[in-house]
């Protein structure tokens, strides 16, 4: 799915771009596990516990059936069982009223205007087509971005037509999934600078560390890319060579910023 507002000569602009900044958003740019637990709560407060945990089973089938999260699918099936609860509306306007501008990190905003200086800022994320694009639009991230904004179902699967959408010399891509991050660096090589912010569940994860290889940079927290100069991001994804998939990523990777104050 494409979401694009541009703005007049956009399109021109993009083709003229050097670099394309490839930004992820749940546990990214966003505190997405915060999200979840602020569900979790008003879950068991309007319909249960019981039937708070039969909600996330739900949503982790759902996950493992489309491969991306979908809490109002999750919710439309737990509708089909409990048709006559009086909360499903309630629950659904938690959902799509939510006030995501809050649960950005830090300084994610100042991080989006400095990609922005050096080239094209894109959001590219995974998910369904109404929740995803809520999340971005009423966080403040699809004006952030002027509306450059892309959600597939596998946007590692996608690369060809974020190229052929976003053509640059070099990509640089910050994710929190370390899966992806090596996905793409596989594909593109050294045309692409991959950078690994250490927030959100999956990232701490010491299963998926072992699983695959250290990004090209590795960050205590988004805020710290600001420590970067555009040199330093794009040097650092030409002159590094991933180890095969399999070996252990050493945290922190080739480069590292570590945060001096949480």
């Amino acid at each position: 799915m494409t979401v694009k507002t541009p703005r007049q000569g956009t399109a021109k602009k993009t083709k003229a771009q050097r670099v394309v900044f490839l930004l992820d958003v749940d546990n990214t740019l966003l505190d997405n596990d915060r999200v979840a637990a602020d569900l979790r709560r008003h879950l068991e407060r309007e319909v249960g516990h019981a039937c708070e945990r039969y909600y996330w089973r739900i949503f982790e089938q759902l996950r493992a059936e489309l491969g991306y999260a979908d809490y109002l699918g999750a919710l439309q099936r737990y509708r089909i069982e409990h048709v006559h609860d009086h909360n499903l509306l309630a629950i659904s306007s938690f959902l799509v009223n939510y006030p995501f501008a809050n649960r950005l990190y830090p300084n994610s905003l100042d991080v989006v205007e400095r990609c922005r200086a050096w080239g094209t800022p894109v959001i590219l994320s995974d998910g369904d087509v109404v929740f995803q694009p809520r999340k971005v639009e009423r966080s403040g991230l699809f004006e952030a971005v002027d509306g450059h904004v892309l959600i597939y179902i596998h946007k590692e699967h996608e690369l060809d037509a974020v190229e052929r959408r976003y053509p640059a010399d070099h990509y640089v891509l910050v994710d929190d999934k370390l899966r992806i991050l090596t996905a793409v660096k596989q594909a593109w090589g050294p045309r692409v600078t991959t950078v690994f912010p250490r927030q959100g569940h999956y990232a701490i994860d010491p299963a998926i560390l072992a699983a695959y290889p250290a990004a090209d940079i590795t960050l205590d927290r988004i805020g710290n890319l600001l420590e970067y100069d555009l040199h330093q991001l794009v040097s650092a994804g030409q002159n590094y060579t991933h180890p095969p998939v399999g070996k252990k990523a050493h945290v922190g990777g080739r480069l590292t910023r570590r945060a001096n104050a949480r």
